[in-house]
């Protein structure tokens, strides 16, 4: 039986949806998504974005690639109305909470985007550090105070990078 201190969520960054369908950089984010929920690393999913320019929103396009790459519905939780990082982040919160993740893995593929990530998770951890990935960083009380800490631990942040990418 799994407890809620077993519960370990991805959150996917949001990217673009684009006229003809996900962009290459939702589908990488994605899809490595998907394959640390089969390896067992993860398991639930987390997918944000709101509406781009192009329907559907960005979690919801995730939603549908990951159902694709195998991934049961109900271990998929949407946020779709988030329009840039920190809203990913602030608006994936009280779903982390529903599901009872107790730790927490950013799933982004660019270097550029782990620094803001980490900065939106650190305002919800006082104690979450940036390292290197495949090394923990421990999460402590919200500095907002006890009402608002869910215990949530943030983890490194998982690099999709596309195959061949530096």
């Amino acid at each position: 039986m799994q407890t809620s201190d077993d519960i370990t969520a991805a959150l996917i960054l949001g990217a673009a949806v684009w006229e003809d369908g996900p962009s290459p950089t939702l589908r990488r984010r994605t899809g490595h998504a998907a394959s640390l929920f089969h390896a067992r690393r993860v398991s639930h999913l987390v997918p944000c974005g709101g509406l781009g320019n192009h329907p559907p929103s960005e979690g919801e396009a995730m939603r549908q690639l990951l159902v694709a790459a195998g991934v049961p519905e109900t271990a998929i939780h949407p946020e779709t109305a988030s329009r840039d990082t920190l809203e990913n982040i602030r608006n994936a919160r009280p779903i982390l909470d529903r599901i009872g993740a107790r730790r927490v893995v950013i799933v982004t593929d660019a270097p550029a985007s782990a620094p803001r990530a980490h900065g939106g998770a650190q305002a919800r951890s006082r104690r979450a550090r940036q390292r290197p990935a495949r090394r923990r960083a421990s999460g402590g009380a919200d500095p907002h105070g006890p009402a608002r800490n869910s215990g949530l631990r943030l983890l490194p942040v998982a690099v999709a990078a596309a195959p061949g990418t530096p």
